[in-house]
C-alpha cells in the first residue's frame, strides 16, 4: 500500500535530492507525492536517507540545501543514500565574511530574567558550588582521588548542604611533554578549572619532579594573585610533603579548612547574562540536525537575547559547514580566525595520513550520518541565528557575550573539558544514539533527538526533542523547553547525569604534541 512521501520522510530544503525517513521502511515500500512515485530498493532504517531525484555519478548529494558529499555511481529515486554510494571530495565554499551578520537586539529590562546562583569574586556567578582537588600530573592523580574520597560520606551532605561535593580533577599528562605549547595548554586548562565559577576553592597537588611544576603553573596563570573574597588555595607536592600518606592528610586538612567558607555560600538572584552555555553533540544520528540541534539553536538565541553567552565547539564537526558561520561573523577578523582553525585541522590530520571525514563514528553511521559534511551541517544548527561574536582557542577564557565558537576536537570529553575550562557554567548535550556524558563541575542537560531513544533511556535523558518528528511540537517549542530547563538547572535542579553520579571521570584535557 502506498503512503504519502511527506508523511514518511522529511525533505529539509527544496533543492535537496535526498529525504530523511521518519520511520523504518522495507524493500518495495511505495511513497507518493502527487504524480511522483518512489519505490524503495532496499530496507532503510529510520533517520537514514533515500534519493528523491536521480543523482548522476559524481554529482553533489544535497541535504539542508547544502552539499553533503558526491555520488559514487548513479543513484536512483528510492535508493538508500549512505556510505556505500556517497564519497567526500573537497569543494569550494563561499565564506562571505560578515555577509549575513545582523543586529541581534537584547531584550529590554522589563523582560529580564534571573537565576539563583552563587556570587563569585570577579563578577562571576556559579551554578554549582564545588571544592576541587587538581592534579598537576598523572603521577599525583591517585593521591588527588584519595583526598576527594575522604569527603564521600553520609555526614558530608548533612554538615555542608550548600556544597555540591569535592571533585578530583585527574588526567594523563603533565610530564614527558614539551615545556612549550603542550605544557602551556595544560596549564591553561587546569587554571580554568581552578578559577571556574562553579569552584569555590581548590587544592593543587603535584609529584614534584614533573615538567608541569605547580609553582610555575601558578605564576604563569596568575593563580597566586587572589581577588578579594577568594579562598587561598593550597599547593603541595608528594615529594615535598613526604609521601602519599602525608600528602593525603595535608590535602584533606586543606579542604577541611575551606569547607566552612564554601558551606556558608548561598544562592542569590543574578541576570541570565551571567550564564555561559557550552553546546555539544555526541552519539549523533540522522535526526540530530533536524530536531535536537536546531531546537538547541533556538535556546542559544534566547539566551543571547538575555545578554548571556553560548559557545559552539568541535572544529572537525563544523568542517564543510564553516562558511555558514563565517557569513555570520561580526568582523572579518573573527571569520578569518575560524578559517585558520579549519586549515590547522587539515594540516593536523595530514600529518597522520588521515582524513577529517573519518570523524563520523560507527554509531553515527548506523544512525544515518554519511559524511563529515552532513554531520557538520547538522551540528552547526546548535548555534542558532545569532551573529558570531568571537572565536576562542581551546580552554581560553570566554569573555564576550553572545554566540561564539571554541576550537576543540570532536571527541566529546575533550571538547567539553575545553569549554568548561573556558568558564562555561552550564551545558546542553544533544544525542541521537544515547550518550550518557556528564561534566562536573558544570551540570550537563541531555537532549534526545528521537522519541524511541528517550523512552528507552529516560533515566539518562532530560528532554525529548523527538516530539518534533512526532509532529506534536515545533522546533521553537522544544527550543523554549530547553531554554527553561537551562534556567531551572542553573537554579540548582539536578540533571539526569548528576542524579546518576556521572562527571567525576570525564575530565579529559586535550594533549597535543609528542609524548617524550
Amino acid at each position: 500500500m502506498a503512503t504519502s512521501l511527506n508523511q514518511s520522510t522529511l525533505r529539509l530544503h527544496e533543492s535537496d535530492n535526498v529525504a530523511v525517513l521518519k520511520r523504518a521502511l522495507k524493500l518495495g515500500a511505495e511513497l507518493t507525492d502527487g504524480d511522483t512515485r518512489i519505490v524503495l530498493t532496499r530496507d532503510v532504517p529510520a533517520g537514514h536517507k533515500i534519493a528523491v531525484a536521480p543523482i548522476a555519478d559524481s554529482e553533489p548529494v544535497r541535504k539542508y540545501g547544502q552539499i553533503i558529499g558526491f555520488a559514487k555511481g548513479n543513484i536512483s529515486p528510492g535508493d538508500q543514500v549512505h556510505t556505500h554510494n556517497v564519497v567526500v571530495r573537497d569543494f569550494g565554499r563561499d565564506y562571505g565574511f560578515c555577509a549575513d551578520a545582523r543586529q541581534f537586539p537584547l531584550y529590554p529590562k522589563e523582560r529580564a530574567r534571573t537565576f539563583q546562583g552563587f556570587a563569585r569574586p570577579g563578577d562571576r556567578v556559579g551554578t554549582r558550588n564545588y571544592l576541587a582537588v587538581i592534579s598537576s600530573v598523572n603521577c599525583s592523580a591517585s593521591v588527588s582521588q584519595y583526598v576527594a574520597d575522604r569527603f564521600r560520606t553520609a555526614d558530608f551532605k548533612r554538615d555542608f548542604p550548600n556544597v555540591d561535593g569535592v571533585i578530583a580533577f585527574k588526567h594523563k599528562g603533565g610530564c614527558a611533554m614539551s615545556a612549550d605549547e603542550p605544557t602551556r595548554l595544560l596549564q591553561r586548562i587546569l587554571a580554568g578549572i581552578a578559577r571556574h565559577p562553579n569552584i569555590s576553592g581548590y587544592v593543587l597537588i603535584g609529584l614534584g619532579c614533573e615538567t608541569n611544576q605547580i609553582q610555575a603553573l601558578a605564576r604563569a596563570e596568575k593563580l597566586d594573585q587572589l581577588k578579594p573574597g577568594e579562598i587561598a588555595p593550597a599547593l603541595m607536592t608528594i615529594q615535598g610533603t613526604g609521601g602519599i600518606a602525608k600528602t593525603v592528610e595535608a590535602g584533606v586538612s586543606a579542604i577541611t579548612k575551606m569547607l566552612p567558607f564554601a558551606g556558608a555560600l548561598t544562592r542569590s538572584p543574578h541576570p541570565l547574562s551571567k550564564l555561559i552555555l557550552a553546546m555539544n553533540c555526541g552519539g549523533s544520528d540522522g535526526n540530530s540536525g533536524i530536531t535536537a540541534n536546531p531546537a538547541l539553536g533556538v535556546a542559544s538565541d534566547e539566551l543571547v537575547r538575555h545578554g548571556g553567552a553560548s559557545v559552539l565547539a568541535e572544529t572537525p564537526e563544523i568542517y564543510g559547514a564553516e562558511h555558514l558561520l563565517t557569513r555570520r561573523a561580526v568582523t572579518r577578523e573573527v571569520g578569518e580566525k575560524l578559517v585558520s582553525l579549519i586549515r590547522w585541522w587539515e594540516n593536523y590530520v595530514r600529518l597522520f595520513n588521515d582524513s577529517i571525514d573519518n570523524n563520523p563514528s560507527v554509531g553515527n553511521k548506523e544512525g544515518g550520518l554519511t559524511t563529515i559534511y552532513e554531520k557538520s551541517l547538522g551540528a552547526v544548527a546548535k548555534g542558532g541565528q545569532a551573529p558570531l561574536a568571537a572565536v576562542y582557542n581551546y580552554a581560553e577564557q570566554i569573555s564576550t557575550p553572545g554566540f561564539s565558537f571554541m576550537d576543540t576536537p570532536g571527541y566529546d570529553p575533550v571538547s567539553m573539558t575545553g569549554l568548561v575550562a573556558g568558564g562555561c557554567n552550564v551545558g546542553v548535550f544533544t544525542t541521537g544514539r544515547g550518550s550518557v556524558y556528564g561534566c562536573k563541575p558544570a551540570p550537563c542537560i541531555k537532549v534526545a533527538t528521537n522519541t524511541p531513544l528517550y523512552n528507552w533511556m529516560q533515566d539518562d535523558m532530560d528532554i525529548n526533542a523527538g516530539t518534533i518528528l512526532d509532529g506534536t511540537e515545533t522546533v521553537s517549542e522544544v527550543g523554549m523547553r530547553i531554554f527553561e530547563k537551562i534556567i531551572a538547572v542553573a537554579n540548582g535542579e539536578r540533571t539526569k547525569s548528576e542524579l546518576a553520579g556521572i562527571g567525576d571521570e570525564e575530565f579529559a584535557p586535550w594533549q597535543i604534541g609528542p609524548v617524550l
